[in-house]
C-alpha cells in the first residue's frame, strides 16, 4: 500500500518528472508503443484469465500511447454542485483530479501521456499516466498504474495511485472478463484488505495513516464495437450514483494500434458469435 505523494503546493502534469528526480530516477524517452502494462498476464489469477480479454482491449492496456481517448462526463443531480465546489476550491489549485463538470470542458479533447521512470539499472519501476484537457491544459487525472495483491482477494488487482498533498488516494480494482471479451474493473470491497478506495497520509518517513473508504465505489467496463473500444465508468458514494464517464478509444492513425494495423488480429470468439446473432436478428 505505497505510492508517490505530493507537496502541499501542487501536483501538476509534470508531477512524475519532479517526483522521479527526487527519488533518483530517470525518465525514459517516450516510445510510440508504450503501455500501462507490459502484459495483462500480470493480472492472471484463479478467477481471471487474461487470454480471454478481447485483443483490442488488451492492446489498449499494453500499447496505450498508440490510442486516442475521448471522454464525456455526466454528473447526477445535486452532486454536480459538490463537484463544482471541489473543483474551484481544491482541484484546480492542486492541478489534480479536475473532474470535468460538462462536456464543454472536454470539447477540445484529452491529451494522454505516459511517463516511465527507471532505476539506476534502466529498468522501469513506475508508470505514470497523465491526462490533461487539450484546450486549457488542466490535469484531469495524474496517476501511477501498477498491480498489487490483497490479502482478501485471490487475484492480482490493478492499483491506481493519485498523488495528493502529503499522501495519496489509491484505488484497487479487481478485473473480470465479460462473455464477449470485455473487461470490467470493480472496486467493491467492504473492509481493509479488499479491493476498493484507500486514502493515505504520510505520518513520518516509512509509515503512513491508511483509511479504507467503504462508501466510495467505482466500476469501469470496456467493450469493443467494430474497431473501437467503448467504456463506461461509474462512480457511487453511499450507494448513490454521482458521476459517470463514457470513453471512446481509437487507435492513432500513425501507430501500430491504428484500425488498419489491428484489423488482422483475431476477434474474440464470443464476439464473433454475438455478431452472428445480431446478423440473424437483423435479417428477420
Amino acid at each position: 500500500m505505497s505510492g508517490p505523494s505530493g507537496s502541499v503546493e501542487r501536483i501538476g502534469a509534470d508531477f512524475f518528472e519532479r517526483w522521479g528526480r527526487s527519488q533518483g530516477l530517470t525518465v525514459r524517452a517516450p516510445r510510440p508503443d508504450d503501455g500501462l502494462f507490459d502484459s495483462l498476464e500480470a493480472l492472471r489469477g484463479p478467477s481471471f484469465d487474461p487470454s480471454s480479454v478481447h485483443p483490442l482491449i488488451a492492446a489498449f492496456y499494453t500499447r496505450t500511447a498508440g490510442f486516442d481517448l475521448r471522454i464525456e462526463s455526466r454528473w447526477s443531480g445535486p452532486f454536480r454542485a459538490v463537484g463544482w465546489l471541489v473543483s474551484r476550491l481544491f482541484a484546480r489549485r492542486l492541478a489534480q483530479l479536475n473532474m470535468p463538470l460538462s462536456d464543454r470542458e472536454l470539447s477540445g479533447g484529452v491529451e494522454s501521456r505516459l511517463v516511465k521512470l527507471c532505476d539506476a539499472r534502466g529498468e522501469v519501476c513506475h508508470v505514470g499516466w497523465v491526462r490533461t484537457t487539450k484546450e486549457r491544459g488542466l490535469p484531469v487525472f495524474v496517476g501511477r498504474y501498477g498491480t498489487a495483491r490483497l490479502p482478501n482477494h485471490p487475484d492480482p488487482c490493478i492499483q491506481v495511485t493519485f498523488p495528493l498533498p502529503n499522501g495519496n488516494a489509491i484505488v484497487l480494482l479487481r478485473p473480470r472478463v465479460e462473455p464477449d471479451g470485455g473487461l470490467t474493473l470493480v472496486s467493491d470491497g467492504k473492509r481493509l484488505g479488499d479491493p476498493g478506495f484507500y486514502f493515505t497520509v504520510q505520518a513520518r518517513p516509512g509509515s503512513a495513516w491508511v483509511r479504507y473508504v467503504r462508501t466510495m465505489k467505482e466500476q469501469l467496463t470496456l467493450w469493443v464495437e467494430g474497431r473501437t473500444v467503448r467504456g463506461r465508468h461509474r462512480f457511487r458514494v453511499f450507494g448513490l450514483p454521482f458521476m459517470e464517464f463514457t470513453y471512446t478509444i481509437t487507435g492513432k492513425s500513425t501507430s501500430a494500434c491504428a484500425p488498419t494495423a489491428l484489423a488482422d488480429e483475431a476477434p474474440h470468439p464470443d464476439t464473433r458469435a454475438l455478431q452472428r446473432v445480431r446478423d440473424v436478428a437483423a435479417s428477420r
